[in-house]
């Protein structure tokens, strides 16, 4: 081999052996912040998107057909979340979650394994449960402006309204009056 295909192979060789990595014109501190913040955003989705499909599988009582739908409309929306999230932290040039043992790692939404749960605790639950994930959004907001991170705040701010959204759906569900 000739000297120069010889440097295009070892390149070559160690781009493909490099630790994944995105260039970014963010700092390295700044995408290690977004990327950890996002990251637990997404672990937090995650571990919303499996309850609310929980309390969905085992939906009873008067209003079952109106909860279930519900639930189930709210766990596709959180699902829809995951890809972008993710695929984000890697553009900015983080690394995302690996398993379900680093989602358990790093998610703050605490799971519900209990063998029945209420229909008006199951709401309530995910009430606080959304309510508690618009403030880490929000939190991830603040510092991805701060970073000029304008595309990643640009998409928490239409996750925020989703929540929000769902915040208000299982106010509503849980009133009494």
């Amino acid at each position: 081999m000739k000297s120069t295909e010889t440097e295009k192979v070892t390149k070559l060789k160690k781009h493909r052996d490099a630790p994944l990595s995105t260039p970014t014109d963010l700092s390295s501190g700044a995408t290690l912040e977004i990327s950890g913040s996002l990251n637990a955003v997404l672990a937090d989705v995650y571990a919303l998107y499996l309850k609310t499909k929980n309390f969905h599988w085992h939906m009873s009582g008067t209003h079952f057909r109106d909860y279930h739908l519900m639930m189930d409309e709210q766990a596709l929306q959180l699902f829809a979340m995951t890809d972008p999230l993710a695929e984000r932290i890697r553009k900015v040039g983080g690394q995302t979650l690996r398993s379900i043992g680093h989602i358990a790692r790093t998610q703050r939404v605490l799971d519900n394994d209990a063998d029945y749960v209420t229909p008006q605790d199951m709401l309530s639950e995910l009430a606080d449960d959304n309510r508690t994930l618009v403030a880490h959004l929000r939190e991830a907001h603040d510092l991805c402006n701060a970073q000029k991170d304008i595309a990643s705040a640009s998409l928490i701010e239409v996750w925020i309204d989703e929540t929000e959204q769902r915040c208000w759906f299982l106010f509503e569900a849980t009133r009494t009056r």
